[in-house]
């Protein structure tokens, strides 16, 4: 016969998994706003550089957004979101029932915020009971970009590509010198891309005169040279409608890597200009209405009279 803490922590089960159901339906065309983040993938956005380990803390449960391996598992809440968590969890919320003292679980913090490494059903549980904290073993990577507990992947990405702008903007001092203020990227990263492209730029432009060019007087090359040549022909071609989601800039640097491979293949003289044709015409998204198709015919004549 099962003790009345079991047949308490079976109903306490079905409420939150009440709770975790009503949630989805209320998040249904914002899904990523009832998901847990996955540590794995913000520190694929954040990079952290490395790790140090604080020891044992009581850490706030509304900081905790995430987990190493169990986000699919529960929602942002920690709300079970499958029948088959019922037996663990059920057994941690009859030993908190009882009164039993659990081992702390293992949590990473990065941002301000942490995500779990093991204890997902404890912290699930101590939620749905009510608590405010958990005892934790906490390991901390560095982060420049404070996370909130309400962000998203999409959120958390935006973040990273803001601060990379003004990060490079300040180091570059990138629009005063060409007053371009629109040098932005889907992803995060890109902007140490454009970076190398500049000091390689630098190099060439060493390399034909005496003296050393200043770093600002080749970012200046590099963006008219360069840079303004081919976001031009993404523009003229109208290539950017079918690389939906993209920027001109993101365009730049995937031209930019398709053309060195075709310089390799074709040598060093094949033109910039048909590089991006090729490329537009090997990855662009095909034409899926007829808007889309006359867009690309007239592409196509217009190229053919080039």
């Amino acid at each position: 016969m099962r003790d009345l803490q079991s047949i308490q922590a079976a109903e306490d089960f079905s409420r939150a998994r009440g709770k975790a159901l009503l949630s989805r339906l209320q998040h249904l065309f914002h899904t990523s706003r009832d998901s847990l983040l996955s540590f794995e993938d913000v520190k694929k956005i954040l990079k952290p550089k490395n790790e140090s380990y604080r020891g044992m803390q009581a850490v706030p449960l509304d900081l905790i957004v995430g987990s190493e391996g169990r986000y699919k598992d529960f929602n942002k809440y920690f709300l079970p979101r499958y029948e088959h968590l019922r037996a663990r969890w059920e057994k941690v919320d009859t030993a908190h029932l009882k009164d039993l003292i659990l081992p702390p679980i293992q949590l990473y913090e990065i941002g301000g915020v942490y995500f779990v490494r093991d204890g997902n059903h404890r912290v699930s549980v101590a939620r749905s009971q009510g608590c405010i904290d958990i005892d934790a073993e906490v390991t901390s990577l560095s982060s420049e970009i404070p996370i909130k507990p309400s962000m998203t992947r999409e959120d958390l990405k935006a973040a990273v590509l803001d601060y990379e702008k003004q990060f490079f903007y300040k180091k570059t001092n990138f629009g005063k010198l060409t007053d371009c203020y629109d040098l932005d990227f889907a992803s995060p990263g890109a902007y140490d891309l454009i970076y190398e492209h500049i000091l390689v730029h630098k190099y060439y432009l060493n390399e034909k005169v005496l003296g050393a060019i200043e770093f600002p007087d080749a970012l200046v090359s590099w963006y008219y040279n360069v840079y303004q040549p081919i976001t031009g022909i993404v523009k003229d071609e109208r290539i950017k409608p079918l690389f939906p989601g993209a920027t001109a800039s993101d365009l730049y640097l995937w031209i930019v890597r398709y053309w060195d491979l075709l310089k390799k293949k074709y040598g060093a003289n094949y033109s910039m200009s048909d590089a991006a044709r090729e490329f537009t015409l090997r990855f662009g998204r095909k034409p899926s209405t007829l808007k889309d198709y006359v867009s690309v015919l007239f592409n196509k004549l217009f190229r053919r009279r080039l």
